[in-house]
């Protein structure tokens, strides 16, 4: 009788102790890919075949509160090559008053942001490796996954924003503020997304560096286009780019896109890149995809070149072949 009454005390006590913690759902998802490039050049050094992998895992973590609230917690790992390393790692409390995101992860610039590339599964744009200058016509975010804090408004019919800021410590003063903007409206069955996106890196004893977004997106059936301007604004820099993108899926399961962009830097005189590309995805089986790219670019240098900057002008095609895997 007394150890049956032990028993019975000890599967109340751990009956207790469970309701009493909350659970958690779990997911975990992850991402694979080879990709093999040939590139032709006027630069010797990056011609040449080449083959690099690229994976992620992500694990998210979600629980409800008694009190209404939403917790989250995020990992993603990344790898290149054989080098494996937590990429991002936040947690985030939603509720009606929106939601906060704590942590290393990227500024709320990179949500809503519109670039030449965004409709394309690859994004292939070649230049000089020590060219400063443009590739894309997206927002640069140079504070990238540091820790931060950040606020994402409620939805407002089709309005959604946010804003991010990273405390670069006591010494620096190199703060990071990020600021950005979606309203997405449908009429006729086509739908259409204007978004806009900054960020600013301050300094005490230079000029700040900032950059800036604004694109629109038109979704229609099987169509998707962008246009958008992105600008980069530093200490001897001033660039402009402008991009367009489309993409359109066929009854056959390939999905056809396109690119073109277009960067000048009016303080480096005479500095310009353009690109464009085109890809064909094709989905083999459910979370397989081979993607086929092939891309032209030309950059040509300025007069007025800053230092460390490459003074080389150059021009050249690349063709890549992918696989990528989702789990």
């Amino acid at each position: 009788m007394r150890k049956l009454l032990i028993n019975s005390t000890a599967l109340a006590t751990v009956a207790a102790l469970t309701a009493s913690v909350a659970v958690a759902d779990v997911s975990i998802s992850g991402g694979y890919e080879m990709k093999y490039k040939s590139r032709s050049s006027l630069v010797t050094a990056t011609n040449g075949t080449t083959t690099t992998s690229d994976s992620s895992i992500t694990f998210a973590f979600t629980n409800k509160t008694d009190s209404g609230l939403t917790l989250g917690y995020t990992v993603v790992m990344d790898g290149e090559g054989a080098a494996t390393a937590i990429d991002e790692s936040s947690l985030s409390i939603s509720g009606g008053f929106g939601k906060v995101i704590l942590g290393e992860n990227d500024g709320v610039s990179q949500d809503f942001g519109i670039s030449a590339v965004d409709l394309t599964a690859e994004e292939n744009t070649d230049s000089v490796a020590s060219a400063n200058i443009n590739t894309n016509s997206d927002v640069i975010n140079t504070n990238a996954d540091a820790t931060k804090i950040a606020y994402m408004l409620p939805a407002m019919g089709g309005l959604t924003a946010g804003a991010s800021y990273a405390d670069a410590g006591a010494t620096t003063g190199a703060d990071t503020t990020d600021f950005g903007f979606a309203y997405a409206m449908d009429a006729a069955g086509t739908s259409i997304t204007i978004g806009g996106a900054t960020t600013t890196t301050a300094s005490a004893t230079t000029k700040d560096t900032s950059s800036n977004n604004m694109g629109i997106k038109l979704v229609s059936g099987d169509l998707k286009v962008t246009v958008s301007q992105g600008t980069y604004d530093a200490v001897d820099e001033d660039r402009k780019a402008t991009g367009v993108g489309v993409s359109y899926k066929l009854a056959n399961g390939i999905t056809l896109g396109a690119y073109s962009v277009s960067t000048d830097d009016s303080l480096d005189a005479g500095e310009k890149y353009d690109a464009s590309g085109i890809e064909a995805q094709y989905t083999i089986a459910a979370g397989l995809t081979a993607v086929v790219g092939m891309n032209d670019y030309n950059y040509k240098v300025g007069t007025n070149a800053d230092s460390g900057q490459s003074t080389v002008s150059d021009n050249g095609t690349s063709t890549t072949l992918t696989i990528k895997a989702s789990f």
